[in-house]
């Protein structure tokens, strides 16, 4: 058995990093200015809307263990409609099959639903005006920036700093044992809430080396449920993160499934340059006979 990087627990034997349409709307449309949070005692304003796939959407877990809207990807089915916004809140989605509308249950969950989404994806959402969960941040780069020119750290700079140490530490052990709970369900072959569990761990902000091993688990998981499309996806998005063991992607058992699809190779040649490298030195043999007896 391989081990992962910084003791980062991974599914199929641990893996190890060498090295990241149309739209249509429903219910009312919000006026698209720019308004003001309400005050205390104000309820925050919804909407509601539907979006094909590629939703265009990436998604952190708030404080509360809620479902954000984190980036908006230029061009995407959901920057189309005009209506999203980063720091908005999923309150409901669409069920993984059919028309019933489930209300957002932990962050995991319901990522979990969004990726298995079959057909358009309906969204009730909470408008949060740009409005992020991590606004203690925020204040301490307002902080250094009023006091830059001064030559002064204050004491509530230096209470911010430590508060955002602590809260990242403890971000990160949660991690861990997110990972870890996520191996010892996969291994007894609860795919399903091991799938949670990593679905939290990458709404965490994590690091790249974490991302890529949290996102690699979450395809396999999703390749032993039998559900390709969200499982190359989180291939790919584990790719992107950096993980470059192409050999053990091609040969991994708990793959298999994914292996099966038309569209594997497809994404594997985007990455895997070694493999792109091979087939162009044995066409040069072939054209020039070294290949010949």
């Amino acid at each position: 058995m391989s081990t992962a990087p910084n003791s980062y627990p991974s599914l199929c034997y641990a893996i190890q990093i060498p090295g990241k349409k149309q739209f249509l709307l429903l219910g009312h449309r919000l006026k698209m200015e720019q308004e003001e949070p309400p005050t205390e005692g104000e309820k925050y304003e919804e909407y509601e809307v539907e979006i094909e796939q590629p939703y265009g959407l990436r998604f952190a877990k708030g404080r509360d263990g809620g479902t954000y809207i984190d980036v908006i990807a230029p061009g995407g089915s959901a920057d189309k409609t005009n209506m999203f916004a980063v720091g908005d809140k999923v309150l409901a989605t669409s069920a993984m099959f059919g028309t019933e509308i489930w209300p957002a249950a932990e962050y995991g969950r319901t990522m979990y639903t969004i990726r298995q989404r079959i057909g358009p994806l309906f969204m009730r959402m909470q408008k949060r005006y740009g409005k992020k969960e991590d606004t203690v941040e925020l204040s301490e780069k307002e902080i250094i920036r009023a006091e830059r020119n001064s030559g002064i750290v204050s004491g509530k700079l230096r209470e911010i700093q430590m508060q955002n140490y602590l809260r990242k530490k403890e971000q990160k052990q949660t991690r861990e044992r997110e990972l870890r709970e996520g191996l010892q369900l996969y291994k007894i072959g609860k795919y399903d809430e091991a799938l949670e569990k990593f679905e939290s761990v990458l709404g965490s902000k994590p690091e790249l080396n974490e991302t890529s091993i949290a996102s690699y688990n979450v395809a396999c998981c999703y390749s032993k449920l039998n559900q390709i499309q969200a499982g190359l996806s989180a291939l790919k998005e584990a790719m992107q993160a950096g993980y470059e063991d192409f050999k053990r992607i091609r040969t991994d058992p708990d793959l298999e499934n994914l292996r099966k699809s038309e569209e594997f190779e497809s994404l594997m040649k985007q990455f895997d340059e070694s493999f792109i490298n091979e087939n162009a030195l044995n066409a040069i043999k072939s054209l020039f006979g070294f290949n010949k007896k």
